[in-house]
């Protein structure tokens, strides 16, 4: 029981660490797209991307730098690959919402883009959320998988000594 109420205090922190990147993503895409909004006459759809494309630059240095901070770093590659990948989908599932209310019911007010905003932001967030955290940020092995993988290679010390030497070349 002891290694489960761990487990789940690690998740608990790592949505309050996910929550308040995103939180600090979401004021900059609601600032950036009510500025936008108010400021150009960019369509309203595009003003959004353009939002939300600034925003995913701002929660990728805090997801990288403060949620997942601890995790495999030694892909940059490939994280920042899956991680604009993933967001693209979010922005797609967020922009998508608002494309829908404005264009196919016609509502666009201030108010209402604002609404269908923070529902769009919503869904894209429960999506975002499971893929950094599956695909994108991968967790390091537990110290206890470390411990027994270590173990195990110590017991097979017995082994024939060119699979000893290949052994010590990967750790």
């Amino acid at each position: 029981m002891e290694q489960g109420s761990s487990g789940l205090r690690r998740l608990t922190q790592e949505i309050a660490k996910f929550g308040a990147v995103g939180a600090l993503g979401t004021v900059v895409n609601f600032g950036v797209s009510n500025l936008l909004w108010h400021v150009t006459s960019l369509q309203a759809v595009r003003a959004n991307v353009i939002a939300t494309v600034v925003a995913i630059g701002v929660n990728y240095l805090g997801f990288r730098y403060f949620t997942y901070r601890d995790r495999d770093k030694s892909a940059r590659t490939r994280e920042l690959t899956l991680f604009l990948a993933f967001s693209l989908v979010g922005l797609v599932i967020e922009n998508g919402v608002l494309y829908t209310a404005i264009y196919g019911f016609g509502w666009d007010s201030s108010l209402q883009r604002n609404i269908f905003k923070v529902v769009g932001i919503g869904l894209g967030t429960l999506f975002r959320f499971w893929s950094y955290r599956t695909w994108v940020f991968k967790a390091l092995p537990a110290p206890e998988a470390v411990a027994d993988a270590d173990a195990f290679l110590d017991a097979g010390s017995s082994a024939p000594l060119g699979r000893r030497k290949a052994r010590q070349r990967v750790g």
